[in-house]
């Protein structure tokens, strides 16, 4: 499995480069995530869209479906877009330590 180090850390990841293991997920990982996303400040509503993706596979086991992160955070797909460019399934739920989404995230 390859592994990725960052700031003293080491996150085995997917061959897509997600965390293996959602329980390896911490901030340092959030500002690597953010580097290679091309993100410049991690604002509060970066943060609202982290946790509610967190919140919601902690209780469900996978990611929301794109609508229902737009329900849950409040925020249009646009917005989220804005926020994470590469999207929400690639951006968002990489930076959250969520594994790879299968379906439209």
């Amino acid at each position: 499995m390859p592994t990725v180090e960052f700031e003293g850390h080491t996150f085995n990841v997917d061959e897509d480069g997600f965390l293996d293991d959602f329980k390896n997920w911490n901030e340092a990982w959030v500002r690597y995530v953010k580097k290679l996303e091309g993100i410049e400040e991690l604002t509060d509503e970066h943060w609202k869209v982290i946790k509610i993706l967190q919140d919601y596979y902690k209780k469900n086991g996978v990611a929301p479906m794109v609508r229902i992160l737009s329900k849950l955070t409040g925020f249009s797909l646009k917005k989220i877009y804005e926020l994470f460019p590469s999207g929400p399934g690639k951006g968002a739920c990489k930076m959250a330590g969520l594994p790879k989404p299968t379906g439209c995230v």
